[in-house]
């Protein structure tokens, strides 16, 4: 996986203006050799005004919007919080943009102690209730454990797509038409084409094949669930950092003042799980590393040279001590399977039952839904287009 770390002589073609490279899915170069996700980043900034005049005036027509269907409701907002920066950033931010913001959490308790402590400083500060839905332990890693020995590189995708749908459910349960989420493209980048897919048939297809708990506690999107969160309750899914001008930095500085906030490591570490996914599992079976999505937008940003982003991702990623221990004795994997199954041929998503086939049948609908912020806009994007998946 690792390259040259001299990014001139790395021996494989680069993006000119970020650190993507050839082997990322789906990339494509221009004549300049930008490539296509950079395109795709400028056209979001230009779509959505990102920082400047149209991009304000149109969230403030949104927050006018939510105070005003909210009218009479106790909560006027979800807000879903993890403990790390975007969203905790979003919900002091909610509160400053005068709503009335319901914090939802989503336990699938491998949270890290650090971000089950800035959760509640930052909710405490704010006087911002709390919904926690937990996954039954047992559950959760049965879970876990089915996707780790399915081969396939979405391990952690119960977690993704389990917190997507909880926010429906707990917004249809308050009777809340919008759902704030803290992604920031600018920030984070765009994820490629192709690369962590899942939908709830996906999930469902591997737990039955590899595990062995039923799914009682998870709450499992199926299309139908989907679909009737979706039309039938008319919830809508806002990104505000899309709109405005948002700096991960300025934000970490923001918490750290305001709230006692404390900073968990890097990207993604705030669970020990996406830790492992990120700094282990990628990395080894499937030789991939992810963290050329924000190395490149900080590039993009003008934060990071190439040269100098280049190099950090051409160096191991940093990984708690005990986190592969951890790993193997809380999901029962001893030594001789665990490197048994790290060693076998990576297996992709495509080799299992999806409804992506249905999500590309269905993308003019689903292109409606998304201008009217019905089902996020990377959601089209991501998974209404065919993609080429990883290798």
């Amino acid at each position: 996986m690792l390259l040259n770390p001299d990014i001139d002589n790395a021996g494989v073609r680069i993006c000119s203006r970020c650190i993507y490279d050839e082997r990322v899915p789906s990339i494509e170069f221009d004549e300049n050799g930008v490539c296509n996700y950079c395109r795709q980043v400028d056209a979001l900034a230009e779509l959505y005004g990102t920082g400047d005049a149209k991009g304000l005036n149109s969230f403030y027509e949104i927050l006018d919007s939510i105070k005003k269907n909210g009218k009479g409701n106790k909560y006027d907002c979800i807000v879903g919080v993890s403990g790390g920066t975007d969203s905790s950033y979003l919900v002091a931010m909610a509160k400053e943009w005068g709503l009335r913001p319901l914090a939802v959490h989503y336990d699938n308790t491998w949270n890290s102690s650090i971000a089950t402590t800035n959760i509640h400083k930052v909710l405490s500060c704010l006087n911002v209730d709390l919904y926690t839905h937990v996954v039954a332990n047992k559950e959760a890693d049965d879970i876990f454990r089915a996707f780790f020995f399915s081969g396939v590189a979405e391990i952690e995708a119960s977690t993704d797509l389990g917190y997507a749908y909880l926010l429906r459910q707990v917004a249809a349960k308050f009777s809340v038409k919008y759902i704030l989420e803290g992604h920031s493209f600018i920030e984070e980048g765009v994820t490629p084409l192709g690369r962590n897919y899942f939908d709830g048939k996906y999930i469902k297809s591997i737990h039955r094949q590899f595990g062995k708990i039923s799914m009682e506690t998870y709450p499992l999107m199926t299309f139908s669930r989907f679909m009737a969160s979706a039309l039938l309750s008319q919830v809508k899914f806002i990104r505000p950092l899309w709109y405005v001008d948002y700096s991960k930095e300025r934000a970490k500085r923001y918490l750290q003042e305001k709230f006692d906030w404390r900073y968990y490591g890097g990207h993604h570490l705030e669970n020990r799980m996406t830790a492992f996914y990120h700094g282990v599992y990628l990395p080894v079976k499937f030789k991939t590393d992810m963290r050329n999505n924000t190395l490149s937008a900080k590039v993009r940003n003008g934060m990071m040279s190439r040269e100098v982003a280049w190099r950090e991702y051409n160096t191991p990623p940093a990984v708690e001590e005990e986190l592969l221990s951890y790993f193997k004795k809380r999901l029962a994997i001893s030594d001789e399977k665990y490197l048994e199954i790290i060693g076998s041929r990576p297996r992709n998503w495509t080799e299992y039952p999806t409804y992506k086939k249905r999500f590309e049948r269905l993308r003019p609908i689903f292109h409606l839904m998304a201008k009217a912020n019905l089902v996020p806009m990377s959601f089209y994007l991501k998974y209404c287009f065919p993609a080429t998946a990883p290798k």
